[in-house]
This record gives C-alpha cells, sequence and structure tokens, in this order.
C-alpha cells in the first residue's frame, strides 16, 4: 500500500504473526483429552482457529484475556524452551497489536465450554 510517492507500507490479508500467535495458543491451550483436531479454516473474508477445550482454570468470559490458566504445563513449558512461546499470557495481547499495526480490526473470540474459536478479519482493504 502506497504511504507516499516513494515509500510504501506492507498491508498482509492476514498478519502472520497474529495467526502464528493464535495457532500456538490453539496447541497450548487445547484440551488433549479430546480427540478432535485444532483446526483451521481460511474463508475469503476471515481465518478461524477453533481449538478443543474452552476458556480453563480462573479464566472467565468476564477476566479474558487479562487472566489465563495453564492446562497443559509441560507443553507450555516444552514450546517455551524450544522457542515458540517467548512470554507467557502476551499471546493474544500481540495478536491484537500486530492487527492493529496491520490497519486491521481487532481478533474475536468465541468461547464455548467445548471449544476455543479465535476468528481473524480479512484486512478490510486487501
Amino acid at each position: 500500500m502506497a504511504v507516499s510517492l516513494l515509500k510504501e507500507q506492507t498491508v498482509f490479508d492476514y498478519p502472520p504473526e497474529a495467526v502464528r500467535e493464535l495457532l500456538m495458543n490453539a496447541v497450548l491451550h487445547r484440551d488433549y483429552q479430546s480427540t478432535s483436531p485444532i483446526r483451521l479454516y481460511q474463508f475469503s473474508d476471515r481465518i478461524e482457529i477453533q481449538n478443543p477445550g474452552g476458556l480453563y482454570g480462573d479464566a472467565s468470559p468476564e477476566n479474558f484475556p487479562q487472566v489465563n490458566a495453564y492446562r497443559n504445563p509441560i507443553v507450555a513449558e516444552a514450546m517455551h524452551t524450544l522457542g515458540y512461546v517467548n512470554r507467557f499470557g502476551r499471546g493474544i495481547a500481540r495478536a491484537k497489536r500486530a492487527m492493529a499495526d496491520n490497519g486491521g480490526p481487532e481478533p474475536r473470540f468465541d468461547y464455548h465450554t467445548s471449544h476455543f474459536l479465535a476468528v481473524i478479519p480479512k484486512h478490510p482493504q486487501r
């Protein structure tokens, strides 16, 4: 996207950092007792990432995403050691910042007892 005559800014349909963060969250926070897979669907206007298992522990619809809990602390530690997670509890904020930096709307979240859904809207000008 042109910013001026001699300068342009890269604009993504879906910022890679936002997709990565929300996909890593799905892997980290999924309910591994479920046999359902993590699902990633790309539609013409959005990407949806859904994982089995809703909010966990102290996390609730009233305090999400400020409060989180780790259903899978061993998976969390492995992802941190392997470099997939930089700081715990920052994935949602990083995804929101990536969307804002790209000039798009915030991701949306839908959480039920049985699953968690992250929706990444396509950039409105793409």
